[in-house]
């Protein structure tokens, strides 16, 4: 059988070496490129085509959600494992929706890590221990109620729940990891959707629905 190609994108170098180390130590992969930002790993990815991609999701520039996104979209065969420090819930549904296949944290042991990239490479979607215990908490503990504005999408919902609730653009950027053009994107899509003007208008529509009730607290 042929090595599983793979890209590691992260912008620690002890790290990259880490895990270059690591799968030079088996038989079935090989590290075909490094990346120390999403725009390399999104140019790394066109060109060498790899099999999995190990993305990291803060880096200099285009966050790893957002490459993970693009490459994606692009090249829907190429298997994204999210390898991260961040567990919040924030930080993996925005990978997952993304189209991430794979998320381990970096202290997961070696055996999750290559049990991961070997799943992902066959097309399979693994999520570590750690992450599949949250994901299974989070649904358990959701309730079930009608889908408000079926014409948005869930980010687009997501987005409007933040602005109801008082948050501004970089702070919503923040929280779900998106860069602030996509963030307009989805709030100009909002605007249209809804058939409101402004963020105003949008708060009233979402309150009315349900949404935002509960306001941050001001600080």
């Amino acid at each position: 059988m042929e090595p599983i190609r793979i890209l590691i994108a992260d912008d620690h170098t002890l790290f990259r070496d880490g895990l270059r180390s690591l799968l030079a130590s088996v038989a079935d992969t090989e590290v075909v490129g490094e990346a120390a930002t999403g725009q390399e790993a999104m140019a790394q990815a066109m060109v060498l085509q790899p099999d999995v991609v190990l993305m990291d999701i803060r880096m200099p520039g285009l966050n790893g959600i957002e490459a993970t996104r693009r490459i994606v979209a692009t090249s829907p065969h190429i298997g994204v494992v999210v390898v991260t420090m961040f567990e919040d819930d924030d930080s993996v549904f925005a990978a997952m929706r993304a189209g991430a296949r794979g998320y381990v944290l970096k202290g997961a042991d070696q055996e999750e890590m290559l049990r991961t990239i070997r799943a992902v490479a066959r097309g399979e979607a693994l999520f570590g221990p750690v992450i599949a215990h949250r994901l299974m908490s989070f649904f358990a503990a959701r309730p079930t109620a009608p889908e408000i504005f079926p014409e948005l999408t869930d980010r687009e919902r997501e987005v409007l729940g933040l602005i109801a609730q008082g948050y501004n653009n970089e702070e919503i950027a923040r929280r779900l990891v998106l860069s602030p053009k996509t963030l307009r994107n989805h709030i100009s899509n909002i605007f249209s959707k809804l058939q409101v003007t402004d963020r105003a208008q949008a708060i009233v529509r979402a309150r009315e629905a349900g949404i935002g009730g509960l306001h941050r607290q001001q600080r």
